[in-house]
Parts: structure tokens; C-alpha cells; sequence
């Protein structure tokens, strides 16, 4: 892999992003402040052949995160899960929890990223893709379902956004009922997980503003690299609760209603008992 390949370029991304118009100057030079491109960069030339797990360690390491884990004593690891947990920091959690599950389960890991994260080049191995600006719809849904078919563990956050403050809670928006479809369709338990954590206030009052002002372009996710960048030398608890079987999925429910069912058990494993 080149050094050429990985790196971070902002504005690139921004004139694919947005092809009618050039971006200004000084647009630029905010989000490239905020996205940390020179830190980015720094990082990755430091690290030039490192990928998947390897490179996640390094990253972690670099941040001076860890992450502490109750539960996995009871999760079997000759059984296909599909882990699911909330959503807090939006790239940190993700980050975190897929190094730790995928050493528990010697590499055979694989966990959700949007588009955006995967111009994250040494990530691509332990990723799935979830295009949600744009084509190639059927290739993604391909590698979506043989995914699913493989050996891999599978680490998914059903409301596929970070979470928001709402009502004077930190909680996910609606979980998608794919966790559950998923299930049903290739066997697979669910295990919930709760992470502990949570974004800056600013980040929070940012996205209700921007909802208060109906603004549809999540402003506020421009600035989740700065938000973890914020985490640097913390420690994180995970929680992980008991294997939810896939048959217990009946019809008693609709997909929709057990995929909400299961975010309540996530945010019930919660032993630090504050709102998040």
C-alpha cells in the first residue's frame, strides 16, 4: 500500500462531495482544522503498512484509549453473532469495540462504515460498507449479504447515526430492523452492548439547533474527527449482555418492534446508570 493511497485529503473529498460548486478557500481550511487533516496524515505516513486490526491498535494506541469489557465470559465463539450496541461518539466506539472483538475472535470480526470512513484505506478489511451518499448500491448490498453468509462476527449500530441528545437524554435514534431480518434470515444471535461514552456538549447542541432550524445536512458530523480527537487518554466500559437467540424472533412482534425491544435491553446493560 502507498503512502499516496492513504492519505487524508479534505478538500478532494469535498469537491467530489459537492461536483457544481468550488468549495471557498476558507471553507477548506475550517474543515480541514476540524477533520485534523495534518494529524491525520501524520499518523498514516507513520504507518504505512499496518491494516485492519494491526492498524487499529496503532490508532488506539496513538489516542492513548482503552477499553474495559464486562461480559464476554458468557458469548460462545464457535457460534456466527451479530453484535449490536449503541452509538455515542460515532467513530471512537466503533474503533474500539471492533479491535477488542476482533482479537476475542482471532480476526474473524467485521463491523459497519459509511462511506465516509472508508476512504479510511487500511480499514477496508475488518469494514462493511453502508453507502449512504450515493451509488453502487447492488455491490454493497452483494458484499452486505455474503457478509452475513461468512464466519465473521458481525458488530452493527442499528440506528446507523450517532447518538443524540434527546428529551435530556444521550440516547440512538430508531434502530433499523435489519439487526433482526439478518438474524432470522442467517441463524445468527444477537448480543447487545452497551458502550459508555458520549460526545461534547457542543456537538449535542449543535445537531438540536440544526433540527430546531430544519436544516437537513447533518452539519454536526463534520465535526466527529474533532469529537475524537476530544477522547484522547480516556478509558471506556463496555458492557455485554446474553445472546438473544434468532428464533425468539416470532411473530409476536415486527421486525421493527424487536429491533426496538433490543435497544431497550442495550441501554437497561448501562451499570453505570446515568443517562446517556
Amino acid at each position: 500500500m502507498s503512502k499516496k493511497q492513504i492519505l487524508v485529503d479534505v478538500e478532494k473529498a469535498i469537491k467530489e462531495k459537492s461536483k457544481k460548486e468550488k468549495p471557498s478557500w476558507l471553507l477548506v481550511r475550517f474543515l480541514k482544522k476540524i477533520a485534523h487533516q495534518d494529524d491525520l496524515n501524520s499518523f498514516l505516513i507513520n504507518h504505512p503498512e499496518e491494516e485492519g486490526l494491526e492498524f487499529l491498535e496503532k490508532a488506539l494506541t496513538y489516542l492513548n484509549v482503552t477499553l474495559k469489557v464486562e461480559g464476554m465470559d458468557h458469548i460462545p465463539k464457535d457460534k456466527r453473532h451479530i453484535f449490536v450496541s449503541n452509538h455515542p461518539l460515532g467513530g471512537m466506539d466503533g474503533m474500539a469495540m471492533g479491535y477488542f472483538l476482533g482479537r476475542f475472535f482471532d480476526g474473524k470480526v467485521k463491523f459497519m462504515a459509511n462511506d465516509l470512513l472508508m476512504h479510511l484505506t487500511p480499514l477496508h478489511s475488518v469494514f462493511i460498507p453502508v453507502n449512504k451518499h450515493g451509488g453502487q448500491v447492488k455491490k454493497i448490498a452483494e458484499i452486505f449479504d455474503e457478509t452475513f453468509k461468512s464466519e465473521d462476527q458481525i458488530l452493527i449500530y442499528p440506528a446507523g447515526l450517532v447518538s443524540r441528545l434527546q428529551k435530556g437524554r444521550i440516547r440512538d435514534l430508531e434502530w433499523k430492523k435489519t439487526i433482526v431480518t439478518k438474524a432470522k434470515q442467517y441463524e445468527r444471535d444477537i448480543v447487545p452492548i452497551y458502550f459508555g461514552a458520549r460526545n461534547s456538549w457542543f456537538f449535542y447542541i449543535l445537531a438540536n439547533i440544526r433540527k430546531i432550524l430544519k436544516i437537513k445536512a447533518n452539519i454536526e458530523m463534520l465535526f466527529l474527527v474533532d469529537e475524537m480527537y476530544k477522547q484522547k487518554n480516556k478509558t471506556f466500559k463496555a458492557y455485554v449482555g446474553k445472546p438473544i437467540s434468532w428464533k425468539s424472533f416470532d411473530k409476536s412482534k415486527s421486525d421493527k418492534a424487536w429491533a426496538a425491544h433490543i435497544k431497550d435491553i442495550v441501554y437497561q446493560l448501562n451499570k453505570d446508570n446515568r443517562a446517556r
